[in-house]
């Protein structure tokens, strides 16, 4: 049956997410439009978002932030563009983002000495395969499979090479060791509910260590240089931006990490993003048709909350069919607006996909399910009408 209840918001997006609870457009009033990134009072609001950034995400001393082109993508890029190729290079991959990292080291940097290791959407690769006599590059939680590595344990505390790490869904709802990390990766646009084309980049003092004793054979494009003569440029990450910013999205990533101090700060939103996944986890566990992703509960996403497809008549059906009634089933969702955004991703296995991150309210994450139920059903009815008969 259709249900009767409705989320307040709908906003289930794994990228640009939803807002935080009770953002307005009025948040922009204080926004420096209409004024240089360069200027005093610029440089000054960018600071502050930087400096609010490592305050919250408890960074040890000697850990930068900047804000960087291009989103996280940009931010990864700008990582291994300037920092590999001084050692050896593992790269782990069990998603779509993971696997354009591998694609980019070995036919873009085209580098000899890298090994990677892969697994299918749902599974990690066995960890302990990576050498940390190596720079090692991974995604701390995969936004396309739901499935996020359980904690740092497995990253050397002596390590000689890197550890870089893909962090976009991750960072400000899962509990990172930053001491383990010496470059992460996000954007706004994930936990915070910021804006897009803006990335940031973590560097611990060991990845400053290599950007000023290593230089790339290759070109470098002006958008991923941090160093000059040997030395990094610490403007970046002191508000001094190597292109210019949006003042606006610059005023909404302020208003969204006033709103994560304000709630508690970064216990807070991992709190907030846990009890959506527990949400989730009672409902599937009750579920005669749907199940999670990920194969195991200690690498299931609070964020990305991939779900997968058990109905045996569901099993029975090719690949375009399946992808037909989960199509099917996310428009129904879309027409009755209780939930926009929801199907898997492209390259994932059909299915849906619910963001769970600290912006989104649980009791939302409660209302949205048995609308899931009410489509998936809706959806096999309709498909089942149009079979001929056995």
């Amino acid at each position: 049956m259709k249900p009767n209840a409705r989320p307040a918001r709908p906003l289930f997006s794994s990228g640009p997410c939803a807002k935080r609870p009770g953002w307005s457009p009025d948040i922009y009033k204080t926004a420096l439009v209409g004024r240089s990134h360069r200027s005093a009072a610029g440089k000054a609001r960018i600071a502050e978002v930087i400096k609010l950034t490592a305050e919250l995400l408890r960074l040890p001393q000697g850990w930068r932030v900047g804000i960087v082109p291009a989103s996280d993508t940009g931010a990864v890029e700008m990582a291994l563009w300037s920092l590999l190729g001084a050692r050896g290079i593992d790269v782990l991959a069990w998603e779509s983002f993971g696997s354009d990292w591998v694609n980019d080291v070995l036919k873009e940097l085209k580098l000899k000495d890298v090994r990677s290791f892969t697994a299918p959407y749902g599974a990690l690769p066995d960890l302990t395969q990576a050498s940390w006599d190596r720079d090692v590059v991974f995604t701390w939680n995969g936004t396309t499979s739901g499935v996020c590595v359980p904690d740092g344990d497995w990253i050397s505390d002596t390590r000689q090479g890197l550890s870089i790490a893909d962090s976009t869904s991750a960072v400000f709802a899962m509990d990172m060791p930053w001491a383990k990390v010496d470059v992460a990766t996000f954007s706004w646009q994930k936990v915070l509910g910021g804006e897009a084309q803006h990335g940031v980049l973590i560097l611990s003092p060991r990845a400053v260590a290599r950007l000023e004793s290593y230089t790339p054979v290759w070109p470098m494009p002006k958008l991923f240089r941090m160093t000059k003569g040997g030395k990094l440029v610490a403007g970046i990450f002191e508000g001094e931006t190597i292109n210019t910013p949006s003042m606006l999205c610059v005023e909404d990533a302020l208003d969204a990490l006033r709103w994560v101090k304000d709630i508690g700060g970064l216990p807070a939103t991992i709190q907030r993003s846990q009890a959506n996944l527990a949400e989730v986890a009672k409902w599937v566990s009750a579920s005669p048709w749907a199940a999670f992703l990920a194969e195991r509960p200690e690498t299931r996403s609070c964020t990305s909350i991939c779900l997968k497809v058990v109905d045996p008549w569901f099993g029975t059906r090719d690949a375009a069919a399946q992808a037909a009634l989960i199509k099917r089933a996310v428009a129904l969702l879309e027409k009755e607006g209780v939930a926009f955004d929801i199907g898997a991703y492209r390259d994932a296995p059909p299915g849906f996909r619910i963001w769970g991150g600290a912006t989104i309210e649980t009791t939302d994450i409660a209302l949205v399910l048995p609308w899931l139920d009410w489509a998936f059903g809706t959806a096999k009815l309709e498909i089942m009408d149009k079979e001929p008969a056995q």
